[in-house]
C-alpha cells in the first residue's frame, strides 16, 4: 500500500468482523483520490480507506492502487464482489471503461477485466456521478423523489439523473454526461472536444483559473464574512443556474441535488442558482422544484457503488 495512503476506520458496531452477514466494496474513483469502503446489504459502511490517485493516472498504475485498497479492505475474505465508480462512461455490459476525459489515455480500458485478476473478486463499473446519485437516492437527499437530477461539482462535473425512480442511462448507457453540455459556444476548450462547457466554469479547476485560490479557500473566507468571496459564489450560483436551466427544461425534475467537493459552500451559491434557474424557467416547467445539497458527502459514490452490486446479487449470484 502506497505510503500517502490514510485510512480512515469507521466503527459503526462493536460485532465481531467475522460474524458478521457478507459484503462487497465500493469503490469511487477520483482524479486525485481513490475512496474505497465496504458494506454491509443495509448500507452500513463498515470502514473506508482513501489512496491518492497515482500521477500521471495510467490505467495499469490505477488499478494496481485500486486493487492494493482492495485487499487491505478484505483481509478477512469476506467481501463478494466490487462496485467501481469512475468518471465518463462505460460499456453496456459495465466492464470497460470507455472514455474519461479528465484521466488521460482511459479509452476502452477492460478495467473490470484486470481488477478481477487481481483481487479474485466479480467486478462491475459505472459512472461515478450515476453511482453517487445512486447512493442518494437509497439513503440520502434523493429518497424523497422520483425524479431529479444530481450534481457532482469536483475535479470534473458529473452528473445522474432519475427518471420514474429509475437511473436513466440512455440506450448505449452514456447519458447524463451534464457537465459536457455547452454553457459558452466561445468558451474554454473542454477536453471531450466541447467548447464552453458547464464543467468549464463549474468545476475546481475553473475556480482555480478564474481566482487562483482552491474552493475549500473561498469558502473559508465566504464563511468569515468576505465580500469578494461572497460575491464570487454569488456569481458562481448565477453561472451555475444558467447551465441548470435548460435541464430543467429538457427534465422537469423534482429536485436538483448538489453534490461533490464544491457543495461544501453551497450555503453561499444556492439561492443565486435557484433565482437564476426561476428567472429563465417558465413556472409550468419548474413547479415545486427544489435545489438542495447532498447528504452523503464523500461516501455517495462508494455507497452507490456498493448498492449497484447488492442490487445484482439479488438478481442472480455473482461469480467470477
Amino acid at each position: 500500500m502506497p505510503e500517502k495512503a490514510v485510512q480512515l476506520t469507521i466503527k459503526l458496531t462493536e460485532i465481531n468482523i467475522n460474524q458478521m452477514s457478507e459484503q462487497v466494496i465500493g469503490i469511487d474513483l477520483g482524479g486525485t483520490a481513490i475512496k474505497l469502503g465496504r458494506f454491509l446489504e443495509d448500507g452500513t459502511c463498515l470502514e473506508t480507506i482513501s489512496l491518492p490517485t497515482p500521477q500521471p493516472a495510467n490505467p495499469q498504475a490505477v488499478v494496481k492502487a485500486i486493487a492494493q485498497g482492495v485487499k487491505q479492505l478484505n483481509l478477512n475474505h469476506t467481501c463478494r464482489a466490487i462496485g467501481l465508480g469512475m468518471p465518463g462512461p462505460t460499456d453496456k455490459a459495465r466492464r470497460i471503461a470507455r472514455k474519461s476525459i479528465n484521466l488521460p489515455g482511459w479509452d476502452d480500458i477492460p478495467v473490470a477485466d484486470w481488477l478481477e485478476a487481481q483481487t479474485g473478486l466479480p467486478t462491475i463499473l459505472e459512472n461515478d456521478a450515476n453511482c453517487a446519485a445512486i447512493g442518494e437516492a437509497w439513503l440520502g437527499a434523493g429518497r424523497a423523489f422520483k425524479d431529479f437530477i444530481l450534481l457532482t461539482l469536483g475535479t470534473g462535473v458529473g452528473g445522474g439523473i432519475f427518471l420514474d425512480g429509475k437511473l436513466f442511462t440512455g440506450r448505449d448507457v452514456a447519458a447524463g454526461e451534464l457537465g459536457l453540455i455547452t454553457l459558452n459556444p466561445d468558451g474554454y476548450p473542454c477536453r471531450s472536444g466541447n467548447q464552453g462547457s458547464l464543467e468549464q466554469y463549474a468545476s475546481i479547476g475553473s475556480i482555480q483559473r478564474r481566482t487562483g485560490k482552491e474552493p475549500s479557500e473561498i469558502g473559508r473566507l465566504a464563511q468569515a464574512g468576505d465580500t469578494a468571496a461572497l460575491e464570487f459564489w454569488q456569481d458562481y450560483g448565477r453561472i451555475l443556474g444558467v447551465g441548470l436551466a435548460s435541464l430543467v427544461y429538457i427534465l422537469t425534475p423534482e429536485a436538483i441535488i448538489i453534490g461533490g467537493g464544491i457543495s461544501a459552500s453551497c450555503e453561499f451559491f444556492l439561492t443565486s442558482t435557484l433565482a437564476e434557474i426561476k428567472q429563465r424557467v417558465v413556472s409550468p416547467s419548474r413547479v415545486g422544484l427544489q435545489l438542495i445539497p447532498a447528504q452523503l458527502g464523500n461516501q455517495a459514490g462508494m455507497l452507490g457503488a456498493a448498492k449497484l452490486i447488492w442490487n445484482e446479487i439479488e438478481k442472480q449470484p455473482i461469480t467470477s
